[in-house]
């Protein structure tokens, strides 16, 4: 019956022989605190949970119908050493938790810059933080070094001991950009910007993917990570250099085109603010980029002074203008002012009334004596609302 038993334990052995814990014991410092603070919390509740295992089988092994030295007393209600005992443990407990969660919470925080680069190794001994620029495409991952001026997809290296700040993006999708062995994950959302901080310790190849679901390939949306010493980090950055491929607009669109299990790609030169223009949601040549926008709303609206950017470029013209409702542009073939309006009146042309702009306040609008008339084809479209009595 013994050796049954053990025959019966034969398959959880397999199974947990083929677990992966490099959560539990990663390669950078960031992602060992958090496996610590896994540990601690996991411990801090069995205190709670192992106990109460144990008495729920005592109390059924003891209190069984064939024990008859077990004391019966069917009209015990209370006590208050057994209350104190179970609410001051889990009350404890909860405190412990609550602390640790809101200190470990501050300290891991991904946008929050590294304190050290290991234990009893301060900040200071490691450099500058490198950069990386990465954005989550369908079904790949784009890194950019703007430092070394290169790029690859489906593959990210960088040196020992050296901090690295990660600007996340994705051009379509949210998606999220895990490396266990690295850090914490983080999303990754289109027209937005995640930071995530982290620093790997030990020399190897890991393993980072997608951590959310994402469509038709996202199966195949993982990559590998390299950590490296220094000065293979450089020969890495050599031969990526060495790369003929080059990533400009043009190349980034076709790159960005919806593709499954893609192999590794270099490219040894790189746009300049390529990552903005991604990130911004304006890589088409002649789209406005969200930031441009966001500025004109935060002044409160272009006004006549963006009457330019509704026309095509003039010829000879070499600025490139921007487009506000995509790559088609758009022709204003005239411009209504008040003086015109009075001489339309004056000829007996009835084109509407004046709109009364004292209702009319917002971010950026300045109050004004008259607004410019408007004609009534125009009311079915622009109703300016005016207060009961005014």
């Amino acid at each position: 019956m013994t050796r049954f038993k053990y025959f019966l334990l034969l398959p959880l052995a397999v199974m947990l022989s083929g677990c992966n814990l490099v959560v539990l014991r990663p390669s950078g410092d960031v992602a060992s605190q958090q496996a610590n603070l896994i540990v601690i919390s996991t411990v801090l509740m069995l205190i709670i949970i192992v106990p109460v295992m144990f008495l729920t089988v005592f109390f059924a092994w003891r209190y069984r119908a064939g024990n008859k030295e077990a004391k019966y007393e069917p009209d015990w209600d209370h006590s208050t050493h057994l209350e104190l005992v179970i609410w001051a443990a889990p009350l404890l407990i909860i405190i412990c938790l609550g602390a640790l969660t809101w200190m470990w919470t501050h300290l891991l925080d991904p946008y929050r810059p590294l304190s050290r680069i290991a234990e009893g190794q301060p900040i200071e001994d490691a450099g500058d933080p490198l950069e990386v620029q990465v954005t989550a495409l369908d079904w790949k991952w784009l890194f950019i070094y703007p430092e070394y001026g290169i790029a690859s997809v489906n593959e990210l290296a960088a040196p020992v001991n050296r901090p690295v700040r990660f600007r996340i993006t994705s051009s379509s999708v949210m998606n999220s950009f895990y490396i266990p062995a690295l850090a914490g994950q983080i999303y990754a959302m289109p027209g937005m910007e995640t930071t995530l901080h982290g620093v790997i310790n030990k020399p190897g190849e890991y393993t980072g993917f997608s951590a959310n679901y994402s469509g038709d390939g996202f199966s195949g949306m993982h990559f590998a990570f390299h950590g490296l010493e220094t000065a293979a980090f450089d020969t890495w950055v050599a031969d990526t250099r060495a790369e003929t491929g080059a990533l400009d607009r043009t190349s980034y669109q076709e790159l960005a085109k919806p593709s499954e299990n893609v192999p590794v790609q270099k490219f040894g030169t790189v746009e300049n603010n390529l990552f903005r223009f991604i990130r911004d949601r304006c890589v088409e040549p002649g789209k406005m980029c969200m930031d441009e926008m966001m500025a004109i709303d935060r002044n409160g609206g272009l006004g006549l002074a963006g009457v330019n950017l509704l026309q095509q470029p003039m010829v000879g013209d070499t600025a490139v203008r921007t487009a506000l409702f995509g790559l088609k542009s758009n022709i204003v073939t005239g411009i209504c002012t008040i003086e015109e309006q009075e001489a339309v009146a004056d000829v007996g042309i009835a084109i509407g009334k004046p709109v009364n702009p004292d209702p009319l306040v917002g971010a950026g609008l300045a109050r004004r004596s008259f607004l410019p008339f408007r004609a009534p084809m125009l009311d079915a479209q622009l109703q300016f609302s005016r207060p009961s009595g005014s």
